[in-house]
């Protein structure tokens, strides 16, 4: 299956989860996605959604993009969340030189991803830049062509590197708790030379070729998509409690889990918690969008709403998987469970910098009037 900038990604997303589904129990093993779930991503241009058309990319507006990730999500949360870092890792291809974007980003088989983090120390000499460091979560980035890493240089200058995947050495670290399927490991050059034209300076570059995705905030589209992740997660343990309930008689009751007061007081509310928190993320980042193809700027108050559409879908998705974990009794305790799963996964987005609990307090900061360094926003 293939797509072009016109095909509906959600359709795309809808027709590849079976492969992602089936391939679930593999990536928990691997803790990696196996080749096969890749390979159906990529075919399906899930992992480069925000690549733009004149790179022969999807061009993804944002609301788009969030749906789709939620889809692949709910088929499994691993596979959402590479398709989610690196769809909006594509993004950056508006802040490279035109020759230097196509260089990368022309070939639909090649994803990319990385780390913002400026964990690099970097010599630049003329035309290139020499780098060593070691970066944590790079998600997905053992199937990737190019990965980008954030480098300190000895001129001051913070700059975005694209490295070659042959200059890049990967450290078996990630054993967690969820989420294992990413591939979120440490990765690290030593002595990288990388050409200045495949970097750029992260807050000072301005987007080289004219496209929607290069005016809407870069943290604030990785937010909303760790937000869409976890919205799938939450989803999907919804989901399978349903499917449960109708079957499952718990030991010593008369009664099903789905004729349960209890089990339909709590469904409900966790219900409702999460339907509300899509609403509210979907209804905030299409408002910001409306103000991209306007041509205005998205402004400080409609990233600090995003922001806290996102954290506030992330903690309801960990609530609703862990409703869901504790309705379904014994029967999630075991790994084989998906709803065990969801529950492990939906805990990791609320640890990720772009979605932590933390995060409230700026925002109320803002909320209340005072100031705030927006810059990550």
């Amino acid at each position: 299956m293939g797509v072009d900038a016109t095909t509906d990604l959600v359709a795309a997303a809808e027709a590849v989860a079976p492969v992602v589904m089936a391939y679930a129990d593999e990536a928990e093993r691997l803790r990696r996605l196996p080749a096969a779930t890749v390979d159906a991503l990529v075919a399906a241009g899930l992992m480069r959604m925000c690549v733009p058309a004149a790179y022969g990319g999807p061009e993804a507006d944002a609301p788009t993009l969030l749906w789709a990730i939620e889809t692949v999500a709910h088929a499994n949360g691993a596979a959402g969340w590479c398709s989610m870092i690196a769809s909006t890792t594509s993004s950056l291809a508006v802040f490279l030189e035109p020759d230097t974007a196509a260089e990368i980003y022309s070939d639909p088989a090649v994803v990319t991803g990385g780390v913002f983090a400026p964990n690099g120390t970097g010599h630049a000499d003329g035309d290139r830049v020499t780098v060593t460091g070691r970066w944590q979560w790079g998600s997905g980035t053992q199937h990737c062509r190019w990965i980008v890493g954030g480098v300190r240089c000895d001129d001051d200058m913070f700059r975005l590197c694209f490295f070659d995947a042959a200059d890049v050495t990967f450290h078996d670290t990630w054993y967690s708790s969820g989420l294992r399927g990413t591939g979120s490991l440490d990765f690290s050059v030593d002595g990288a030379v990388v050409p200045l034209r495949r970097s750029f300076k992260p807050f000072a570059a301005r987007p080289a070729i004219d496209a929607p995705i290069g005016r809407f905030p870069n943290f604030t589209l990785l937010a909303s998509g760790v937000a869409a992740t976890s919205l799938g997660i939450g989803r999907r343990a919804l989901d399978e409690l349903v499917a449960m309930a109708a079957g499952k008689r718990p030991q010593f009751s008369s009664r099903t889990l789905a004729e349960s007061p209890f089990t339909q007081i709590e469904l409900a509310r966790a219900e409702a918690g999460l339907r509300s928190a899509r609403a509210f993320l979907h209804d905030e980042v299409a408002k910001a969008w409306d103000r991209v193809l306007a041509g205005d700027p998205v402004r400080v108050e409609d990233r600090v709403a995003i922001r806290l559409a996102g954290a506030n879908a992330a903690s309801r998705a960990a609530a609703a998987a862990d409703v869901a974990y504790t309705l379904a009794g014994g029967s999630s305790v075991y790994s084989s469970n998906v709803l065990q799963r969801c529950q492990r996964d939906a805990h990791v987005p609320t640890q990720h910098i772009q979605a932590a609990p933390k995060l409230f307090e700026t925002i109320g900061r803002a909320l209340l009037g005072q100031e705030i360094d927006a810059s990550m926003l």
